[in-house]
């Protein structure tokens, strides 16, 4: 399933799924030939691309919130260049300000996965003994195959100074089933694995 050019598209697929939507980063990367960045106490742009521009506002804040809170100062790039989407006019107010790194967020793809029920282990050795217990133990009322949707987000961190990408990582979030919850959590995932890297300091 392809996935549309904004965070509101992504989630209107799985908003009637239950469950907590879970963020991981599935993959990282270091550039080897960058110098390290640290941007504790410095300005870092947090810039998320997506079309629907009240998801994208409140996306850039809870990133920025995020990065804050571990020892940067994030700043939505909404609040200083407007849509993001002028190079030139986003690099000068970037420099003027003086900004050190600037964080991007964009959406990759979308995927489903149909899972079930693995008939190994002591609970179905036997129907006397082992499964029979068990089963009675834990009905649950309806199908046994299970469908997740699975959300994949690229981050990449660019150090301004340098003008390099230091660090890129690619997340996946499973049954995203709001809009905020799914920015606030993916936010904090990837502030968390800056703070991992040494990108931003400690909480």
């Amino acid at each position: 399933m392809r996935l549309h050019s904004s965070f509101v598209a992504i989630v209107l697929a799985t908003v009637l799924l239950a469950g907590c939507a879970t963020s991981r980063f599935t993959s990282t990367w270091r550039n080897p030939e960058a110098q390290p960045l640290q941007a504790k106490g410095e300005k870092v742009a947090a810039l998320v691309m997506a079309k629907n521009e009240a998801t994208r506002r409140a996306a850039e804040d809870a990133l920025a919130k995020a990065i804050t809170a571990r020892g940067a100062q994030g700043v939505p790039m909404y609040s200083i260049a407007g849509t993001g989407a002028d190079e030139a006019k986003t690099k000068a107010v970037l420099e003027k300000e003086g900004f050190a790194a600037v964080v991007v967020m964009r959406p990759v793809g979308s995927k489903q996965e149909i899972s079930s029920t693995t008939y190994a282990g002591p609970s179905y050795a036997g129907f006397y003994g082992g499964y029979y217990g068990y089963g009675w133990g834990a009905p649950y009322g309806g199908s046994e195959i299970r469908t997740d949707t699975i959300v994949s987000v690229e981050t990449l961190v660019y150090s301004l100074k340098q003008n390099k990408l230091v660090w890129g990582g690619q997340s996946e979030t499973t049954n995203p089933s709001q809009v905020d919850n799914f920015v606030r959590e993916l936010a904090n995932a990837t502030a968390e694995e800056m703070q991992k890297q040494g990108l931003i300091g400690p909480s």
